[in-house]
């Protein structure tokens, strides 16, 4: 049974339910559990010694929303000075040149990038399946993930409203109800593990109202539910979503996915941004969740969520990365930032603490997916830790609070140490991932992706 003590670390952030900081005391690790939490560890109980000196300790950050594949498209011309419907149309005509060796490529550069910021889990929302793909993209970022050893929490997206039906998609990148339903049920059986301190468990995630039919809604709803899975969307997004479903629904969002049987405690959502005090509300009473992404939220101009008066009302507020093409950043850390800097933009009222968002990045995420064995350092819990040195230029001057200080300086190091379900995975700031040879074949491919639809699309997505 392998053992690894981390040992006179500056600080411990524990997260538990005291939001307990531990000043010099070590940390005992036994297989994929925390066993220990104290002082008096000996050195001769552990197979291996982290010797975590000026270095600050966190639970591992949980990402509960991104999107893999954008990785390729990033910082597109065309797209840089769009927001989110014409930001989506446009890319929908690149991203339906993606290829299982494509989903391969960007799923192992986003997963890397997420743990050298200090991610130990991370979900991901795969929605779009082109007709000449290959039908098992879920399976292939699955695959990936599990090659780079993070704790994955894939949902099974889809898309089934296309263009002639209303909807903004491209009808080659949308499937049927029919398909989608029997894949879903394929990934479940085949995946979907339950037991606690599980790395891989799956979710069910139709894109968005402006991509996907109501019947396909609430099958989505009623099967969770039968089986005692989750559920997520994005959800309030813009005020262009609003107006769609004004439009075509008569309701304003959260209306009408709560008439399609979305709001429980199962569902979490990506941004919402524009809710009014009766929707917040209504979130808080049921116990829904979602997911702050900050970055991606100022990269379209779709506005400010008010995340204080949702975790005032009891949302399970989490933090997430969003994807690559309306992000252009897998960087944890650094949406830990933004989401704080962000909204110190409001009334003062509405401030974040550098503590209330490293709660969001851990807690946050945890309660978002569903778990209470992650997320936080104590005995019985999965050892997921992320170590960051401060003893470093970006940190001179700012020691008087090590724990904010790794939100409000902007770090020009990876992590120093990784531990996932109790391996350790970055060492000393290295990730065992040939980064020089990826790097070169994720160019050729987004590249490919590129110069193909400017073939078959005829845009010069070159060009602003």
């Amino acid at each position: 049974m392998p053992k690894i003590l981390i040992k006179n670390p500056l600080l411990i952030a524990t997260m538990d339910d005291n939001q307990t900081e531990i000043s010099n005391g070590n940390i005992l690790i036994e297989n994929d559990k925390i066993i220990a939490i104290g002082s008096a560890i000996a050195d001769t109980v552990s197979d291996e010694v982290i010797d975590a000196k000026n270095m600050v300790v966190v639970p591992g950050f949980i990402n509960t929303h991104h999107h893999f594949y954008q990785t390729l498209t990033r910082n597109i011309p065309k797209m840089q000075n769009s927001k989110l419907f014409p930001w989506l149309v446009n890319h929908y005509e690149i991203w339906r040149e993606l290829t299982e060796e494509g989903v391969d490529i960007s799923t192992k550069t986003a997963i890397a990038e997420l743990m050298l910021s200090g991610t130990t889990t991370t979900s991901d929302h795969l929605y779009l399946f082109p007709q000449n793909a290959s039908p098992y993209l879920i399976d292939t970022e699955i695959e990936a993930a599990q090659e780079m050893g993070i704790r994955f929490y894939p949902t099974r997206g889809s898309m089934s409203l296309g263009k002639p039906q209303g909807g903004l998609p491209p009808i080659d990148v949308i499937q049927s109800e029919e398909e989608i339903q029997e894949d879903t049920e394929r990934l479940i059986n085949k995946y979907h593990d339950e037991s606690i301190g599980s790395m891989l468990r799956i979710a069910l995630a139709p894109c968005s109202p402006f991509s996907v039919t109501p019947e396909l809604m609430r099958q989505t709803a009623d099967y969770a539910k039968a089986n005692g899975l989750l559920i997520h969307t994005h959800l309030a997004e813009t005020q262009d979503e609003e107006d769609f479903c004004l439009e075509k629904f008569s309701k304003r969002p959260v209306d009408y996915i709560e008439s399609l049987g979305w709001l429980g405690k199962n569902s979490w959502f990506a941004h919402t941004v524009v809710l009014n005090d009766a929707e917040i509300q209504k979130m808080g009473n049921i116990g829904c969740g979602c997911s702050h992404c900050p970055s991606s939220n100022m990269r379209l101009g779709s506005g400010i969520a008010r995340i204080k008066e949702l975790i005032e009302h009891n949302v399970n507020v989490s933090l997430a990365v969003d994807g690559s093409a309306s992000n252009d950043s897998s960087n944890m850390l650094s949406e830990l930032r933004n989401a704080l800097l962000l909204s110190r933009l409001r009334d003062e009222q509405y401030w974040l603490s550098a503590r209330e968002v490293l709660w969001m990045a851990t807690r946050g995420g945890a309660a978002t997916l569903g778990r209470n064995d992650i997320g936080q350092i104590a005995i019985g819990k999965q050892a997921d830790i992320a170590i960051f040195s401060v003893d470093s230029l970006e940190y001179a001057g700012g020691l008087s609070d090590p724990l904010a200080a790794l939100l409000f300086s902007v770090r020009m190091a990876p992590v120093d140490y990784l531990i996932v379900n109790g391996k350790i995975k970055i060492g000393n700031g290295k990730l065992d991932f040939d980064q020089n040879k990826h790097i070169q074949e994720h160019n050729r491919i987004a590249d490919k992706m590129l110069n193909e639809a400017i073939k078959n699309s005829g845009i010069d997505f070159l060009k602003q």
